[in-house]
C-alpha cells in the first residue's frame, strides 16, 4: 500500500541526492501507478483544498482538492514542479511569452489533460493554467523544487492576459468553498 510518509521520505531522498525534478517523477510514477491506494491514504476529497503536506527551502508538496469547473489563470513557478492526479481530472493549457510585448502578455502554446493515475513534470520556466473540467472534486499531488510559498511569481490576468505579480493568499481562498 502506498504510504504518504514513506512518498514524503522518497522525495526529500531525491532532492538529497541532487536528482531534482527526474528523481521526483520517478517517485510520483511509483504512486501514480495505483492511484486507489493513494485514495485510500489520503482520503476521498470531500471538499476543495491546498492542503501543505511538506515545506522546505528546496521542497514543497501539496495535496490539492480542485473545485467542479475551477480555473487558476496563468501563472508560473520559477521552479520545476511534479504533478501526479489520484483522482478526477487537471486539464493545463501551456502559455508562451509574446516577444517584445511592453504589457508581458502570453500566448497560448499547448495543452495536455491529466486524469486518474496520470503524472507530469513541468519545468521551471513553464507558464500554465489550469482547469478541473469535471463536475467533481480532483485531487493532486503537487511536488515543487523550492518553496511554493515564498517565491516571487508571475500570473497573467485572464481578460487581457497582462503580466502581474500572483498574490499567494487570491490563490489560497481559491481553494476554500464559497
Amino acid at each position: 500500500m502506498w504510504d504518504l510518509e514513506h512518498f514524503v521520505a522518497d522525495c526529500r531522498n531525491a532532492i538529497s541526492k541532487g536528482e531534482g525534478a527526474g528523481g521526483i517523477g520517478e517517485v510520483m510514477a511509483r504512486a501514480m501507478s495505483n492511484p486507489a491506494a493513494v485514495t485510500h491514504a489520503l482520503g476521498v476529497p470531500e471538499k476543495p483544498g491546498l492542503t501543505p503536506i511538506f515545506k522546505s527551502s528546496d521542497l514543497t508538496i501539496l495535496n490539492l482538492v480542485w473545485k467542479p469547473s475551477m480555473t487558476v489563470q496563468p501563472h508560473d513557478h520559477h521552479m520545476w514542479a511534479v504533478i501526479g492526479i489520484y483522482g478526477g481530472r487537471e486539464d493545463n493549457i501551456f502559455w508562451r511569452r509574446i516577444k517584445d510585448d511592453p504589457d508581458g502578455r502570453v500566448e497560448a502554446a499547448g495543452a495536455r489533460n491529466l486524469g486518474t493515475g496520470d503524472w507530469s513534470t513541468l519545468g521551471p520556466d513553464v507558464i500554465h493554467s489550469v482547469t478541473n473540467p469535471i463536475p467533481k472534486l480532483t485531487g493532486a499531488l503537487h511536488v515543487y523544487g523550492g518553496d511554493f510559498f515564498e517565491a516571487e511569481r508571475s500570473e497573467w490576468d485572464p481578460e487581457n492576459l497582462h503580466e502581474g505579480m500572483l498574490d499567494i493568499d487570491r490563490v489560497k481562498a481559491m481553494f476554500h468553498e464559497s
